[in-house]
């Protein structure tokens, strides 16, 4: 590989993994501040967007913004039903583990929509994928902490939490047909990756005033939170939920851009090593930093999805088979 390659494959690690880092530090100190977070995520790309793809507007468009509607109205759910998840419970490691099992949606829906055929190691894989998000979904149930002999509070947490995983799938499955109308659209009009990127930023922008009374009361918490004084800058103090939300959304900016400029200089099949290998040392650092409760059979659903990523993509195959070619 070139050394531009290794480079973004070192901004993927740096980007997806500070990313999560600062998402996880976020919704542990306030778990209800997704749709902040999502909207400082698309302002932040957007204006970037605005200024280097768009170039003040002066850059003509490939796709018509009537071709971009559906696009924009998915990339919109899955974004806040992924970050409002957490407001209903559900923990950033098995956040992390179902998100990991997009090729179960991205299978399902290329045979009923593109009528496509997968290998049959392709769909052992697809069942290991389901079997470990099974597990680690079961046995987080089992974690949601309730005060003891609360029977109807325990109850009601329990729905709230399916109800966040049943999101969390749901969002999964948007995603997946996502990327089908994304690659129906560069079959048509040729790959614009970055203006996709652009305008699946700027154009949700105004959805978001719906939720202008959660964003400003999150905002406000946020303004209120604890202050961190910098180091080396006079004694400057920030709030410190503040200082997590600039650097997530700077981390998912490196994050998004990185991934996109590593498509352009590797494989898919590389493409899918890189953000395989960068979803578990996501994983484990969580575990690790955060001291999440992650237990054996955890550690089973997770060597299960990733295990199974790997089989689909047939990496070690295909490795295999390129030592043999040299």
């Amino acid at each position: 590989m070139k050394g531009r390659a290794y480079l973004a494959i070192g901004s993927v690690f740096l980007g997806c993994c500070g990313a999560v880092v600062f998402l996880e530090s976020l919704v542990k100190l306030d778990p209800g501040a997704g749709n902040l977070i999502t909207t400082a995520q698309f302002a932040f790309i957007a204006l970037e967007g605005f200024i280097f793809t768009a170039k003040f507007g002066w850059t003509k468009r490939v796709v018509s913004l009537r071709d971009y509607a559906l696009l924009v109205a998915m990339f919109f759910l899955t974004s806040v039903c992924n970050n409002y998840v957490f407001h209903l419970k559900v923990g950033m490691t098995l956040h992390m583990i179902i998100r990991g099992g997009s090729l179960i949606s991205n299978m399902c829906l290329g045979i009923l929509v593109l009528k496509r055929r997968y290998q049959p190691r392709q769909y052992v894989a697809v069942v290991m994928i389901t079997i470990g998000i099974f597990i680690c979904t079961y046995f987080s149930s089992r974690q949601i902490e309730v005060p003891a002999g609360e029977d109807l509070l325990t109850a009601a947490a329990m729905f709230w939490w399916f109800v966040g995983v049943f999101l969390l799938v749901l969002a999964l499955f948007i995603s997946s047909y996502m990327g089908i109308t994304q690659e129906l659209l560069y079959r048509k009009h040729g790959k614009c990756a970055r203006e996709a990127l652009f305008y699946t930023h700027l154009l949700p922008l105004p959805a978001f005033l719906c939720l202008h009374d959660n964003i400003r009361n999150h905002w406000n918490l946020a303004l209120a939170s604890e202050p961190y004084t910098l180091p080396g800058l006079g004694g400057i103090a920030v709030p410190l939920l503040l200082l997590y939300l600039l650097g997530n959304v700077l981390m998912q900016h490196l994050c998004i851009s990185s991934v996109y400029y590593l498509t352009t200089e590797c494989s898919s099949l590389t493409v899918t090593f890189i953000l395989t290998l960068r979803k578990f040392v996501s994983l484990v650092f969580s575990i690790i930093y955060f001291r999440n409760p992650f237990t054996l059979y955890h550690w089973l659903g997770t060597l299960l999805v990733f295990a199974g990523t790997l089989l689909f993509a047939d990496v070690f195959g295909s490795k295999r088979k390129t030592v043999k070619t040299h």
